[in-house]
């Protein structure tokens, strides 16, 4: 793609938008930024974009600067319908998002990881797998970093593991995996899809540009996965936790296990995984299948699987303070996220509950609410609706706190937790309601528990 000389306009200013602005300016296009926010809550972005010589348009999107772009770059977070990005296209203008850019000019070859929950540590472990097993590899995408970022950096030789949401296979042309895993596909973000099926057909994009030499690894334990096998034309890998599998990884009798055309083959032990929860067996199971395709050793994956920590926000340990263990897994932004967490404890359970809503089905918790839930603390806007679908104490249900804010809520089951208990925060739901993301929600979590932790003056 050549950018020199071209109008190209970016559509959103959040990390994605930013490092797609200044990659486009050093590739000699002329920019213009785009966003919806007012000036004030747009921060540092704004003197820096234009210290570099690109224009930016805040607190909305005229109609003029979308017209006669050369290129339009739309930010994950924008609406790919919206209005102005709808009209543009009807006039032939063409519309990509920042993971499409990326993809036209990184080298290497690409290993993309989608689902509702867990990529990001699939993702952060398949990179360091990659590592142990001798590649140069290269971690990004949704995770933080914006793919985009790591083009310089990238060779022929290098391996890209990339995190990709629905919203960012929404806009993809070219993308093409040699690797695509998906891990689960459940309900979420139908604020923005409107419908699962809608959010589903977005996941399964990462399918599109793959060809018979390229890899599809897929979860068959989730039955929408396994309806996604017919959709690429790539060469299918299984993992499952619950049964053995013709291709792929697979847990047996506590030993994990991979079979493919060449045999079967002990990887390591199950109890050799250092996270907790049995979703995090799944992601596991599908890392070791991206570094066993990449004929990465089994001790290679041994070794950086036992080294593996939590990553920060995923049912991450804080502290124990007075014999209750406190765990941030802000990361949990849908029922299925929380239900997994609900799932690593067995009983004696504080969680704290509610931000942005994201049309999302709560009464799904009743029963792990009913069988491991002492108290639950709802927040944010979210609350009232969570509050109707959840099941009363009257009917077996946990003690209901509408505590508000997250501060308040982690002082009340402070105040009220015994040793022994486990005081979790898995919200399930978005946090744009009284937080700027979900690392900043996690970390106001662990910056009230450590207070706690320090001894009064």
């Amino acid at each position: 793609m050549d950018l020199a000389n071209k109008r190209v306009l970016v559509v959103g200013l959040g990390k994605s938008g930013v490092a797609s602005a200044l990659f486009l300016k050093t590739r000699g296009a002329s920019v213009t930024v785009s966003d919806a926010k007012p000036q004030d809550q747009l921060g540092e972005e704004i003197p820096f974009l234009l210290d570099h010589g690109v224009t930016v348009e805040t607190g909305g999107h005229g109609d003029r600067t979308f017209r006669g772009q050369d290129l339009i770059v739309v930010s994950p977070g924008v609406p790919f319908n919206a209005p102005p990005l709808t009209q543009v296209r009807a006039l032939g203008e063409p519309v990509i998002g920042e993971i499409e850019l990326a993809a036209q000019f990184l080298r290497g070859n690409i290993i993309a990881i989608t689902g509702s929950n867990g990529k990001t540590t699939t993702t952060t472990l398949a990179g360091e797998i990659l590592a142990a097993g001798g590649y140069s590899s290269l971690v990004g995408g949704n995770i933080g970093t914006p793919a985009i970022s790591l083009v310089d950096r990238s060779t022929p030789e290098t391996m890209l593991v990339l995190e990709v949401s629905s919203f960012q296979l929404e806009t993809i042309q070219t993308f093409r995996p040699r690797i695509a895993v998906v891990l689960n596909i459940t309900p979420d973000h139908l604020d923005r899809h409107g419908t699962f099926a809608a959010y589903r057909d977005a996941k399964a994009r990462i399918f599109e540009n793959q060809q018979t030499g390229d890899f599809a690894v897929l979860n068959a334990d989730d039955p929408t996965c396994v309806e996604l096998a017919g959709r690429t034309r790539s060469q299918v890998f299984w993992f499952s936790r619950r049964k053995e599998v013709k291709q792929g990884a697979f847990a047996r009798d506590g030993h994990i296990l991979f079979r493919d055309t060449e045999g079967q083959r002990e990887i390591m032990l199950v109890s050799e995984i250092p996270l907790k929860g049995g979703h995090n067996v799944e992601n596991v199971l599908a890392a070791i299948c991206v570094g066993t395709l990449m004929r990465c050793k089994p001790e290679q994956i041994r070794q950086a699987v036992r080294n593996f920590k939590a990553v920060e926000h995923r049912l991450e340990f804080v502290a124990t303070i007075d014999g209750v263990e406190y765990y941030n897994d802000s990361k949990a932004t849908n029922v299925d996220a929380t239900i997994k967490a609900l799932e690593s404890f067995p009983a004696n359970i504080h969680l704290i509950l509610g931000g942005k809503d994201k049309d999302s089905d709560y009464s799904q918790l009743n029963d792990l609410l009913r069988a491991r839930v002492k108290r639950l603390y709802t927040i944010g806007a979210a609350a009232p609706k969570i509050e109707s679908q959840i099941i009363s104490q009257k009917h077996g249900g946990p003690e209901i706190v509408n505590a508000g804010s997250l501060e308040k809520a982690i002082k009340c089951a402070a105040e009220i937790a015994e040793p022994g208990d486990v005081v979790l925060l898995a919200p399930a739901c978005a946090s744009f309601d009284q937080f700027r993301n979900y690392e900043h929600r996690g970390k106001v979590f662990k910056e009230v528990v450590n207070q706690l932790a320090r001894p009064a003056n």
